[in-house]
């Protein structure tokens, strides 16, 4: 059997004394593994850094197989990030989620195709780091959407309006206008703005973003598979915490 596509690769592992199994998301066919005879070696080293997009031809006696995997480099998306430690981080909170979150061999062309302009945010020099944060709690909110457990964030569960959206219900996914929180708002999780496109990118709303995606991803995703968030996201946002507060207007 052989096949081929454009993946992002999310991480590789040494196999053997020159090859790599190496993680790849996948455009049509999801997160999928491979070895990759001779990755281990110099001159494929740089090619096998999480978030390279690279061309894809897998070969297998069976679908089932791991098979092997040759691959081409197409984007350096890794080289460009390197010269900036933030942005790097970044980069490898995306292919950690994913790594994570995606089961292997279930297509999810949506997350594919979602990642690749937070991916070019991280490469533009215009944008701040808000802006490259913002972008990435949006991409795991669709995470969560393409595993079938989105938030609703179209109105507020207890009154039905659709302005001054500000919390979601921990318990349902479902937002809660500050009217309909009431007394229970502590108890429920802040719903920055821009999320929902009606506030500014700033340092401590992008946070309560990670806050509200890392919250259902843990419960919903990662717990049940008896994972945590990965430590790359983790380092993201404690960095993000330490940094001075910043202000885009939305």
């Amino acid at each position: 059997m052989e096949w081929t596509d454009e993946a992002l690769v999310l991480g590789a592992a040494k196999h053997g004394e020159s090859s790599v199994i190496v993680d790849l998301l996948t455009r049509d066919r999801g997160r999928h593994r491979g070895l990759v005879r001779g990755g281990a070696s110099s001159r494929m080293r740089g090619v096998m850094q999480a978030g390279n997009r690279v061309a894809v031809v897998w070969r297998g006696r069976l679908a089932e197989h791991l098979g092997t995997v040759t691959v081409e480099l197409l984007d350096a998306n890794a080289a460009s990030a390197m010269a900036d430690p933030e942005r790097l981080l970044a980069l490898a909170a995306l292919c950690a989620v994913a790594a994570g979150a995606l089961p292997e061999r279930e297509a999810h062309p949506e997350v594919f195709l979602a990642s690749l302009p937070v991916i070019a945010l991280l490469r533009d020099d215009s944008a701040s780091l808000a802006d490259v944060a913002a972008a990435l709690v949006h991409w795991e909110l669709g995470v969560l959407g393409a595993l079938g457990y989105g938030l609703d964030l179209s109105a507020c569960a207890v009154t039905g309006q659709t302005d001054a959206l500000a919390f979601v219900s921990p318990r349902t996914g479902r937002a809660v206008s500050r009217e309909g929180a009431g007394a229970y708002a502590e108890r429920l999780l802040v719903l920055p703005g821009f999320v929902t496109g009606r506030g500014p990118i700033d340092r401590d709303d992008v946070i309560a973003g990670f806050d509200l995606s890392g919250y259902f991803l843990e419960r919903s995703v990662f717990v049940p598979n008896r994972q945590r968030l990965p430590p790359a996201r983790m380092r993201f946002v404690d960095m993000l915490a330490r940094m001075a507060p910043v202000h885009r207007p939305g």
